[in-house]
């Protein structure tokens, strides 16, 4: 890395909350989803050594010791986490994304930015680089938790406007 880009980096996360340790970097990580209204389970990173976040801008990073693939079994997806992965988020969204990539047939496709569909927030949004887009069910990464209560709450909508 050039003298150059590590001091981008540096300006980048100066300023930030950074936390160490796989429990606190866990909890961190929840916390943020919870924040920015995304479901838990919507990156399953393993082993987190450090999280950081710089409120000012927005910018988050977290480090786990290795690569990692996971497979989303309600969306048929296979997704890979490089060792850092980076945002820069905001209520709903996670723009500027690095260290994260799925894949598409036979290619290892950059995942740039994730958001949720507004008004109803049934479905988040992944795109690449270029713009491409593919939208799941928020529930295909909820923990059961977060179903149970996200459809509860649905149920709950529906029958205060007379749906049944």
């Amino acid at each position: 890395m050039s003298s150059s880009s590590k001091s981008i980096i540096m300006d980048e996360r100066a300023g930030a909350e950074i936390v160490y340790g796989s429990e606190d970097c866990y909890r961190h990580s929840i916390e943020l989803l919870e924040e920015l209204g995304f479901p838990k389970g919507v990156l399953p990173l393993q082993e987190l050594v450090e999280c950081g976040r710089v409120r000012e801008t927005g910018f988050v990073w977290m480090r786990q010791k290795g690569p990692y693939e996971h497979f989303f079994e309600a969306t048929n997806t296979r997704v890979s986490y490089g060792v850092e992965v980076t945002a820069y988020v905001e209520k709903g969204k996670m723009k500027k994304m690095s260290g994260i990539k799925s894949k598409q047939m036979l290619m290892w496709v950059p995942i740039s930015e994730m958001s949720i569909d507004e008004p109803n927030g049934n479905k988040i949004v992944f795109k690449t680089p270029v713009g491409i887009g593919k939208s799941f069910p928020i529930t295909s990464f909820m923990t059961q938790e977060e179903k149970d209560k996200f459809l509860l709450n649905k149920n709950k909508d529906a029958r205060l406007i007379g749906v049944s």
